[in-house]
């Protein structure tokens, strides 16, 4: 009964959005209040409950998504984004820019969180999209794809981590099966996925606007290609750097492992990028601080929207959570007849689809599945990876990836589904085949 309950919530969820055209943010608040309600979340709790799903997502996310903005609104706006996507049309050719961008999304994916990454590849996507007049999808999926991939496949990041430490698997393993496992999957959800999604149409960005910048419009020094790339790709350089040193410096200087930490961390790093990039895109090419501030402002303002609905799929999550469907899903399916690593994917597949949180759906199962790894002796480096490609299965509705897609790229609901969630699940499934292959020689 409560599989059905989550199933028709979605699906109300759905209809409210694309078939009443109810704004996305409020059919999420509608939606996960009456599904808590039918759950049995009790009313005095249901308040705490919304407050608690937005404030744990958004506590994540806020400062760098509209961080992000900002350097994304100066970059397209000082013609740093221009530079880059020069440099990289030469390097790669137009004919070839998809796997130039697929290869950029895999090097940055790695050390950067899938939100952080999102937002600083994004006005690239766009500045070689406007010059070029390519199909937004068609270049855009590419790189993306290959961040969703390192997010759940590779350490450092979050899930794989945690899944690492408590299958008491081998860290440097695990990143060298995922790398191997990653790079087919993003081949074939990525470059080769993508050409047939050349005739989605994509809505005109309010975002990353470059058919004028502000340093044409107003007469501002260029910044140099330098510079730009400087600038743009500064917090991936902070935080590769930040990720080395505490391997390099000694255990025993602990002041010094507090201020890497205290510097690696993602919004330190993109507060120090904005500060960065305010002199180096601005006051130092002669632009006043206050025409700058202004870009920022405007960047903030085009993404308050986005911002909402990923708050909404906050509270949705959340109701999940606290209504035990994710861990009831769980231990139904640990019974099932199936090998151990297909039956992990299995189970933090649907989890994922029902919760939408990629990373909350691979502890879920991981904490279900401990016993069966101690129980059927399964290479613990391939369960972390097993899980991993499970977590990327099902990305719709309820998924803050999803509408961070569709509201960036401008594409409606039903494009979003033929062209982000079909290439989660083919990075899925396919992850899922690397695992199985390598547990043949492993």
């Amino acid at each position: 009964m409560v599989f059905i309950i989550v199933l028709l919530s979605l699906l109300f969820l759905v209809l409210l959005i694309t078939y009443f055209k109810v704004n996305t943010f409020i059919s999420f608040l509608i939606v996960s209040i009456l599904a808590a309600i039918v759950l049995g979340i009790p009313m005095s709790k249901i308040s705490a409950t919304v407050e608690k799903g937005i404030g744990s997502i958004m506590g994540g996310l806020t400062l760098i998504i509209v961080l992000g903005a900002m350097l994304g609104k100066i970059v397209a706006e000082s013609g740093a984004a221009e530079n880059i996507s020069t440099v990289m049309v030469k390097l790669f050719g137009v004919k070839h820019l998809q796997w130039g961008m697929a290869f950029t999304g895999f090097i940055v994916g790695i050390p950067l969180f899938y939100g952080v990454g999102f937002v600083l590849l994004v006005p690239l996507i766009f500045s070689i999209v406007y010059k070029y007049k390519l199909p937004l999808v068609y270049i855009g999926l590419p790189m993306l794809a290959a961040l969703s991939v390192t997010h759940g496949f590779i350490p450092p990041h979050p899930s794989p981590v945690a899944l690492v430490v408590l299958f008491n698997a081998n860290m440097g393993l695990t990143l060298i099966y995922g790398i191997i496992i990653a790079i087919p999957a993003i081949i074939l959800g990525g470059p080769l996925f993508s050409k047939t999604l050349k005739h989605i149409k994509a809505g005109k960005s309010e975002i990353f606007n470059f058919e004028d910048t502000k340093v044409v419009d107003e007469g501002y020094e260029k910044p140099g290609k330098w510079n730009s790339f400087i600038t743009a790709l500064l917090p991936v350089i902070m935080i590769i750097l930040f990720t080395v040193l505490p391997y390099i410096v000694p255990k025993s200087y602990e002041t010094a492992h507090e201020i890497i930490a205290f510097l690696g961390s993602a919004n330190i790093v993109m507060l120090v990028a904005i500060i960065y990039a305010t002199f180096s895109l601005g006051v130092s090419l002669g632009r006043p601080i206050k025409s700058v501030m202004a870009t920022y402002s405007d960047a903030v303002k085009d993404i308050a929207m986005i911002l909402l609905i990923i708050a909404g799929s906050g509270v949705f999550k959340q109701v999940m959570e606290e209504s035990g469907v994710s861990l009831l899903l769980a231990e139904n399916l640990q019974g099932l007849p199936i090998h151990p690593l297909i039956l992990a994917w299995i189970i933090t597949a649907i989890i994922r689809g029902c919760i939408g949180s990629a990373t909350v759906a691979a502890l879920t199962a991981a904490s279900v599945l401990l016993p069966l790894i101690q129980s059927t002796h399964v290479n613990p480096n391939l369960m972390v990876l097993s899980i991993g490609a499970g977590s990327l299965m099902f990305s719709h509705v309820n998924d803050s990836g999803f509408w961070m897609f569709k509201e960036y790229l401008g594409i409606s609901v039903k494009d979003t589904f033929k062209s982000w969630s079909v290439m989660e699940a083919i990075v899925s499934v396919v992850g899922l085949i690397g695992v199985m292959l390598l547990s043949l020689f492993l």
